[in-house]
């Protein structure tokens, strides 16, 4: 044990769990109100502050970020009767902005955080407004606690007229036409369910904006426990959509009828696939579904009769794409977004399914967004609206209009990028699967010092995009790589299922097999591995796998103790991606992995850096603190530390938090692999130059006329 850790009392815990001795000698350290884990924490709080505070080229590290970050960025418009709803940041802003432009060009701001709470610790966490654009429902959380109060204001005077309507979290919201009704998901009132469980129950409403009275949609089989629930209602107002998830299973449960009627059932989870519905402008119900397609297809029914037998085929599965998402433009044409090895493509396609085109898109990046104006904006019609970015674009917004793409908004701030190589590669995993990776490299030869990333769970795809941190690190010199791991959708549902449940050590396997192909082809000279929540999961595993492999490993909010990962925050509705210790057969899995367990004293482990948020409410900090205790008594490598934040969690954060935590991160990870934190003369030039030297620039998308 290193010196200078804090002692961390071991217990002599170990269980018999179906049949399988299981040690936990760190179980006080669940507890944060135990005064012993309250003494360790503060402890580890002066340790890790002190360690960090003396990394060098942290200022330099800082200034860097900063002026990435100063980029700002931009969305798509969001169009109701005329008025556009979309948002911005700006250079110097902690939070994006939500604005209004009007039918005349001017635009003023409708929900700015920091208005609300200098601070920063108020987020906002969605919003939608109404079809006549005079109402927007917003939702806002505190201090990272993501418990989401649902408010609702008023367009033109910019007044509260509803809310604060909490239990909100995760609520989905769906105006009437007329704008003085919506449904929406709230969690069950306290008192409703045993003290604790509040966070696992929902129920679907149908509320009048200042009523304090609101009706349950009710349907059989609707209700379930751990289930997350999703409104749509018809443009016209007659059709209502109600879809269910049982946690993050990829399987839904779909229910289709008139407002105000009975809900048809259309699918249950005992179907077991994935079926986005809505009823679109031509009144009918579209599916985009992996039914018989893990790649997903589109399907149309008449809403009247929703059920799966009467699908009728628009649109096959593409097999070397996955479908991600459609638009119904104005008069009569489908946009299909895709994404080929997490690389967007968009088509378009007639109502009869039938391909009729491309649309033209800048390069090798991926989709923001994508919305088309709708039926009360005709001077807007024909046209669609692209968010764009890939690794070394902020965020832009472009437009398609009789067959062109241009360039409509960039993200405001001017921004000097370093010039470097980006690439999409292929390398073989451990049992012969090609995986994808791309890579950022500085203009010039290796080895780099190597910053890998990935995710691999939840079918969530990682694509390319903007990320300071990422141009931080390759304008000192290093490489960043992000790759696309099995448990994600890079490739489709089959991707997925190739990667959780039993098949995680796959993506364990796909990452260690990424980072030897780039010591080996001289791309890397050190390693070091980053990975937040899943990912944190993921980096956690690598490192008790292959400690000889990394030379700094970044472990963000992490899943760590996989024997017990269900019996905190959100842990239990996540059995479907991982498995439950409760069956012998999966606690198998979880302990077969679990990088808790798998912490060996006398192990040269590399150095880690734990960060956790004291207010995180989907990953319990417990995890990163056992798992912290573990490694400072066991190796015998580099230095284990824990940086904890308090007032933030697990998802969105200020401008101000990110670079502190950015700065940190990567100052530890940097020294450890040797990478010194200077901006060289090369890595300084402007972004026009950066664009001339692209080895993939710009291709069919036009600069509009303003822009040139």
């Amino acid at each position: 044990m290193s010196t200078s850790s804090p002692p961390a009392e071991r217990l002599d815990l170990v269980e018999e769990l179906h049949g399988h001795p299981v040690a936990d000698p760190y179980r006080w350290l669940e507890d944060p109100e135990d005064p012993r884990t309250k003494a360790w924490s503060a402890a580890q709080d002066e340790l890790a502050r002190t360690a960090l505070d003396a990394l060098p080229g942290r200022a330099a590290l800082a200034d860097r970020l900063r002026g990435y970050l100063s980029a700002g960025s931009v969305s798509v418009p969001l169009w109701r009767a005329g008025r556009a709803f979309f948002s911005r940041r700006a250079p110097g802003q902690d939070f994006a902005v939500v604005y209004v432009r009007e039918a005349d060009g001017s635009e003023r701001p409708l929900l700015d955080p920091i208005a609300w709470d200098a601070g920063g610790r108020t987020t906002l966490d969605t919003w939608v407004p109404d079809l006549e654009g005079a109402k927007v429902a917003y939702q806002v959380s505190h201090g990272g606690d993501e418990q989401s109060v649902l408010f609702v204001l008023d367009v033109a005077s910019g007044e509260i007229v509803e809310g604060p309507i909490d239990r909100c979290r995760y609520s989905s919201v769906a105006w009437l036409p007329g704008g003085e009704e919506f449904f929406y998901v709230r969690k069950v009132a306290p008192g409703e369910m045993p003290p604790g469980e509040e966070d696992f129950h929902r129920r679907v409403w149908r509320h009048r904006v200042g009523s304090a009275e609101d009706v349950l949609v009710e349907a059989p089989g609707l209700y379930t426990d751990h289930t997350y629930y999703g409104v749509r209602v018809s443009r016209d107002g007659r059709w209502l959509v109600v879809s269910a998830n049982v946690g993050t299973a990829r399987r839904d449960s779909v229910w289709v009828g008139e407002v105000g009627g009975p809900l048809v059932p259309v699918l249950t989870q005992a179907d077991d696939v994935q079926a986005t519905c809505w009823v679109e402008r031509d009144a009918r119900l579209y599916v985009h579904t992996t039914d018989g397609a893990p790649r997903g297809r589109l399907a149309v029914a008449d809403p009247a009769a929703p059920q799966r037998e009467h699908w009728r085929e628009l649109v096959p599965e593409d097999p070397g794409s996955v479908l991600q998402g459609v638009r119904y433009l104005e008069p009569g044409t489908l946009v299909l977004a895709r994404s080929r090895h997490a690389v967007a493509e968009l088509t378009l396609h007639a109502l009869d399914g039938t391909p009729t085109g491309e649309i033209p898109l800048p390069g090798t990046g991926s989709l923001t967004g994508l919305t088309v104006a709708d039926r009360d904006t005709p001077q807007e019609g024909g046209k669609v609206w692209i968010g764009w970015t890939d690794l070394v674009t902020p965020p832009q917004v472009h437009r398609y209009e009789r067959g062109r793409t241009v360039l409509e908004s960039t993200a405001p701030g001017q921004v000097e990028l370093p010039a470097v190589r980006s690439e999409l590669r292929e390398f073989t995993s451990a049992d012969g699967t090609t995986v994808r990776m791309f890579t950022v490299t500085p203009d010039s030869d290796g080895p780099f010092p190597t910053l890998v990333t990935g995710y691999g769970g939840f079918a969530l795809a990682r694509e390319p995009a903007y990320t300071s941190s990422a141009l931080a690190w390759v304008a000192a010199g290093g490489a960043y790589v992000l790759v696309g791991l099995r448990g994600g959708s890079e490739e489709g549902e089959a991707w997925h299922l190739a990667g959780n449940r039993a098949h995680k050590q796959n993506v364990f396997d796909d990452l260690h097999a990424a980072c030897t192909t780039l010591l080996a082809d001289g791309t890397a000279s050190r390693i070091a591995i980053q990975g937040g929540s899943n990912g944190g999961l993921l980096v956690g595993a690598a490192l008790t796998q292959r400690p000889e492999l990394y030379a700094a490993v970044a472990c963000s909010a992490p899943l760590l103790d996989m024997v017990r990962y269900e019996r905190f925050s959100l842990g239990r509705t996540w059995n479907d991606e991982y498995g439950t210790a409760d069956d012998p057969v999966e606690f198998g899995w979880l302990l077969g992995y679990s990088p808790y367990h798998h912490v060996h004293e006398g192990t040269a482990y590399p150095p880690t850096l734990f960060t956790v948020f004291d207010s995180d409410t989907r990953v319990d900090p417990l995890h990163a603190r056992k798992m912290c205790a573990a490694l400072q008594h066991a190796t015998t490598g580099g230095p284990v530390l824990l940086r904890r934040e308090s007032d933030v969690g697990h998802g969105a954060r200020s401008i101000s938090r990110t670079v502190a935590l950015s700065v940190d991160t990567l100052a530890f990870l940097a020294h450890h692999t040797g990478l010194e934190l200077t901006m060289s003369e090369r890595a300084s030039e402007s972004s026009a130059q950066r664009l001339r030297a692209q080895p993939n620039p710009p291709g069919p998308a036009e600069r509009s006329e303003d822009e040139q």
